[in-house]
């Protein structure tokens, strides 16, 4: 039996965006090559002609045009075409096959109306706001904070912010204020633009208190401005702007900034669920070419297609999501709760905006999986060409669910990059079939490597992850780290000169990935090193269990330590000695003896960030007499109450050991 799902139509060469790269590569560099691992290999060799030609082929509008590409290929501390300046939003709005009057920005939510902007309504309105910025006083480097979710709002402010060479950040309104304060007070924000409040599902969330917690906690503030989102006839707080002042009408033309390739763009920020957050500045040049490469050639984007990822702007998908336009695809925004009324509405979504491109993410299509939801039975997507799926490894089972459920044709792209990178390095390619629990391939101009524990590269073996050449993409450097220090601690301690990204990968001969979660939380007994996702995939797989996390606890004295595993169980069911047996008895089978848990607990929720990624980390912590402030950012969690099981634990934990 094949584990091959979809594999590329006949004419791929004619109809994608990657074969016209290819065609555009014999003509202008007389460059041809035999098939997509050819193409890698030139594009991680040869970086210089590789991201020149990426730059050429895209026609990046420059104000000052690059005579050089890479001055220095160290990392870190790479140079990247350093005599340009150009500007990431001028290059967004160009918007390449777009006409004025066509849609560019479909928005769709819980709190209001469907929002449609086209091509000349989004420029127009990224004027203004640039125009309000300056009035307030925003200059080059300023820095102007959005407190605000996935609307139009967000990503005009952005766009204008990006114009004027000020500079982005923006933190979903479900984060509470010590989240944003700790990554706020970090940057010193000038503007702060924020909602009164916004809809999940039916629940109407006030965040007035919050914003002026936030307020009250940022002296660097010279104005705030209010959305009035959740009370359309709200007026703003005290002192506050509204949204209509700045984005008043202006005689202002549309003007922007020139800036070197490296000018901060945005500052993203690491999940911090311990100690303040990670403050990762990206550039503008770096952003927008790894964005080309990646929306055009791997997503196989364009003015026909309409892009959607189920994002908030606590996610850089958020950022990748909104370049859309930089390659003519209009994007489409949603804000609210993806499961309400259930989880259909999604896909409904996507049928009533005329989607082509689904991004969301693996727990998303597991837990569709799991529900027993048929996509394709109660949504027609028929347009649907390729869906994305990011957030978490996506287990074989996952693939066959949407090749069975949601469509036959489509494109199933897996991907994994992170905030560091605001990309994915691994991922899929129009080239290239799809195998069942498998991402599909190294992303060109991405020298992802797996490495032993020696520091030697393997194939067809668990390594850690590693990049070994650099990406245009990589930070600029970390807020207030003038000397690089935590820059290079936070990926270059372990492998001078590599970058070492903290997961585990095994790549094949093929150059197929699998990424079987991070290294700092792998299971590794009796010399047998596991990938948590694996284990997630068997556990989960069972009925009766809706969540699960998962820790080693290790012995000091090198002996197989423990391991204990955590369940969320359907209503209705408990954890009794014989679904103990069963969820044991599927392990040994599926892995391996030495992974059938030492204990297995119950508890009502699995602690996770605001991103959805469980927290195994801090539970081992906990569970290792780190008191729970310290274990975690609670503002980070969206479940901060789940870690008080833990801590309980800790303390009176007996042992429970199965038997099966």
């Amino acid at each position: 039996m094949t584990d091959v799902l979809w594999t590329p139509p006949a004419d791929v060469l004619q109809r994608s965006r990657i074969g016209a790269y290819l065609r555009w590569l014999a003509e202008h560099r007389g460059l041809t090559f035999a098939d997509y691992d050819a193409l890698w290999r030139w594009s991680v060799t040869d970086l210089d002609a590789f991201w020149r030609s990426i730059w050429d082929h895209f026609g990046v509008v420059a104000h000052t045009p690059p005579t050089a590409t890479l001055t220095n290929r160290d990392m870190p501390g790479t140079g990247w075409f350093p005599d340009a300046t150009l500007n990431y939003a001028e290059n967004v709005l160009r918007m390449p096959g777009r006409a004025e009057d066509e849609p560019v920005v479909v928005a769709h939510g819980q709190t209001r109306a469907p929002v449609t902007l086209t091509a000349g309504q989004l420029r127009g309105q990224v004027r203004r706001v640039a125009a309000g910025l300056r009035r307030l006083g925003v200059t080059t480097g300023d820095r102007v904070a959005a407190y605000a979710p996935n609307i139009p709002e967000t990503y005009v402010l952005m766009l204008a912010t990006a114009s004027l060479g000020a500079i982005f950040s923006s933190c979903a309104p479900e984060f509470g204020t010590r989240s944003v304060t700790d990554r706020w007070q970090q940057i010193e924000p000038k503007i702060l633009v924020a909602v009164d409040g916004y809809r999940y599902g039916d629940k109407p969330v006030d965040r007035r208190a919050e914003v002026a917690a936030i307020r009250a906690a940022l002296p660097s503030l010279r104005h705030t401005v209010s959305i009035p989102y959740l009370d359309p006839d709200g007026s703003p707080a005290d002192g506050a702007l509204a949204w209509a002042e700045l984005a008043a009408e202006t005689d202002e033309p549309l003007a922007f900034t020139p800036v070197p390739f490296d000018h901060p763009l945005y500052v993203l920020y690491s999940s911090g669920t311990t100690g303040l957050p990670k403050p990762i500045i990206h550039g503008h040049g770096g952003i927008l070419l790894e964005h080309l490469k990646m929306l055009a050639l791997h997503h196989d984007l364009g003015p026909a297609d309409r892009f959607f990822w189920f994002t908030t702007t606590g996610w850089m998908m958020w950022n990748f999501l909104v370049s859309g336009p930089a390659v003519g695809a209009a994007i489409v925004l949603f804000d609210g709760n993806p499961g309400h009324p259930d989880l259909g509405e999604m896909w409904r979504l996507a049928e009533q905006t005329g989607t082509t491109y689904f991004g969301t993410s693996a727990p998303f299509l597991l837990a569709c999986r799991k529900a027993g939801l048929v996509p394709r039975e109660i949504a027609d997507l028929s347009a649907l060409r390729g869906l994305g799926s990011t957030g978490a490894p996506l287990p074989a089972e996952g693939f066959t669910w949407v090749y069975d459920t949601v469509g036959s044709d489509l494109q199933l792209q897996s991907l994994s990059g992170g905030t560091d990178v605001c990309t994915g390095f691994v991922g899929g390619v129009p080239l290239l079939p799809v195998h069942a629990g498998e991402i599909t391939c190294r992303a060109l101009g991405a020298k992802v490597e797996a490495r032993s524990p020696d520091g030697t590269p393997v194939i067809g073996e668990l390594g850690e992850l590693v990049i070994t050449e650099p990406m245009p993409s990589m930070p600029v450097g970390f807020w207030n780290d003038p000397d690089g220090v935590r820059y290079r601690e936070a990926y270059f301690d372990v492998y001078p000169g590599v970058w070492r990204h903290g997961d585990w990968i095994t790549i094949n001969s093929r150059g197929g990935c699998v990424i079987t979660g991070r290294s700092d939380a792998t299971l590794n007994r009796g010399g047998v090193r596991l990938g948590t996702a694996e284990f997630y995939s068997v556990v989960e797989g069972l009925d009766e269990v809706v969540d699960s996390v998962v820790v080693h606890l290790e012995d000091d004295e090198g002996g197989a330590g423990e391991l204990l595993l955590f369940v969320v169980l359907a209503d209705g069911v408990t954890l009794d000695d014989e679904l103990r047996r069963t969820i044991c008895r599927e392990l040994r089978t599926a892995l391996s003896p030495r992974h059938v848990p030492d204990e297995i607990h119950q508890v009502r929720a699995v602690p996770r960030t605001l991103s959805a990624k469980k927290l195994e980390v801090p539970v081992k912590k906990i569970l290792t007499g780190t008191p729970v402030d310290q274990a975690a950012a609670k503002g980070a969690l969206a479940n901060p109450d789940s870690l008080a099981a833990f801590a309980t634990l800790a303390q009176h934990r007996t042992p429970d050991r199965p038997t099966a």
